[in-house]
């Protein structure tokens, strides 16, 4: 799914970009719920770029919050160290893998790949991507997917006035035996 965004950025360079685990829901400019298996994965689109959340919230709660994991990775108010390269990180019994490269393209180069990843997503049951005011190689996507015991992700970050796109790839495997709601509070895995 392609949506243009009515925001502009708030994250205006690669390097304003920080990576979260655990932290609380953001507001969304635009969401796309999936299922994978007993997985609910629910990718957003911030106006500070993009966050994956994880789980839903059990009968009775009544905040969204409380059964809910999240990946951020966005301009994030008092963090400013850098998106690390690799992170691999237990959540109880899960396994949670992240990893991150920037690549730096010439412009022509740059704009040719941008339009061809946001095809890629645009096509893409369960891709979403937002493409910002003012220049169409502007733009933050997301592509999920899911396979026997795992549920992963990979992410792309245009920031055509640097000729930079930031790409991040995410999973998260559970162990043979779970059968329950694997994100419970015994779970959760808080700021880093």
């Amino acid at each position: 799914m392609l949506t243009t965004l009515t925001t502009s950025y708030t994250d205006t360079r690669a390097g304003d970009l920080a990576w979260c685990l655990g932290g609380r829901e953001l507001p969304a400019l635009a969401e796309l719920d999936l299922h994978f298996d007993r997985i609910h994965l629910q990718l957003r689109l911030l106006g500070a770029s993009h966050q994956v959340m994880l789980g839903s919230p059990g009968p009775g709660e009544e905040s969204r919050a409380e059964r809910r994991w999240s990946e951020t990775v966005a301009c994030l108010p008092g963090r400013r160290t850098p998106l690390p390269a690799r992170v691999a990180e237990h959540c109880g019994d899960w396994e949670y893998e992240f990893a991150a490269r920037i690549e730096s393209l010439p412009p022509h180069t740059f704009a040719a790949r941008a339009q061809e990843l946001l095809a890629l997503v645009e096509n893409h049951p369960h891709g979403l991507a937002g493409v910002f005011p003012g220049d169409p190689s502007a733009f933050t996507a997301l592509l999920a997917g899911g396979r026997g015991r795992q549920v992963y992700w990979r992410t792309w970050h245009a920031y055509p006035q640097e000729g930079r796109l930031v790409c991040t790839r995410s999973s998260l495997v559970r162990p043979a035996s779970g059968i329950g709601n694997p994100l419970d509070k015994s779970t959760a895995v808080q700021g880093s």
